[in-house]
């Protein structure tokens, strides 16, 4: 093969992820993958931590934020949380990544971080409040991101949600009328662009809502 980079390395790295979980990916593994030894890697990535933080920036690299531009504030925070959602949805092991590591030591990372608290200090909010909906944004975009209406179907997850659908309609309806009412929605039956056009939605109203306060 050609020159080993760390792209190369955290493309492989992120595929085995996807397929097997981030406990199949090792440095012994990654080398027998690309046909190299252990050595190789450690010039890129010295341990299993930093390996986790190339992945993110390499995942989070395939999204490039839009410059700011006239628009309303509004209009640019729902592309940069829509944006990433698409982003981290390309890899079924992401929110595995993320959660591993400290956004801070990831590049591509806080240049999406910096726009979006640029754009929580147009919208008015303070410094800390900033931080704080930047947060929330990363939680609402990553659980929006691996939402289970997403997972591909086979016979094994429609069973998964038959099984939950009847175990929930079978609730004492006296006693929990609304949860038997939505035991399809519940079960999983939310039909994937509703429940992504609605979470983003729900999220910004929410912004919106406290900023028009000031």
């Amino acid at each position: 093969m050609g020159k080993l980079t760390a792209r190369a390395i955290a493309e492989r790295a992120l595929e085995i992820g996807d397929a097997e979980g981030l406990e199949a990916v090792t440095i012994r593994r990654l080398a027998t993958d690309l046909g190299v030894t252990p050595m190789a890697l450690y010039w890129h990535f010295k341990n299993k931590e930093q390996l986790l933080v190339g992945m993110a920036d390499h995942l989070i690299g395939g999204f490039a934020p839009k410059p700011a531009d006239e628009r309303p504030w509004q209009d640019q925070l729902r592309d940069l949380i829509e944006g990433l959602i698409r982003t981290l949805r390309t890899h079924p092991c992401a929110k595995s990544v993320i959660e591993q590591i400290d956004p801070v030591e990831v590049e591509h990372f806080l240049v999406v971080w910096d726009r979006a608290l640029g754009l929580a200090r147009t919208a008015g909010f303070s410094v800390d409040e900033s931080c704080l909906i930047t947060k929330y944004l990363l939680q609402s975009a990553i659980a929006i991101a691996d939402a289970p209406v997403h997972v591909r179907a086979d016979c094994n997850w429609e069973e998964q949600v038959r099984i939950k659908q009847v175990g929930l309609s079978s609730l004492p309806v006296q006693r929990y009328p609304h949860l038997v009412e939505s035991a399809g929605a519940l079960a999983g039956g939310t039909p994937p662009g509703l429940y992504d056009t609605f979470g983003v939605d729900l999220v910004l109203s929410g912004i919106e809502s406290l900023a028009a306060r000031r």
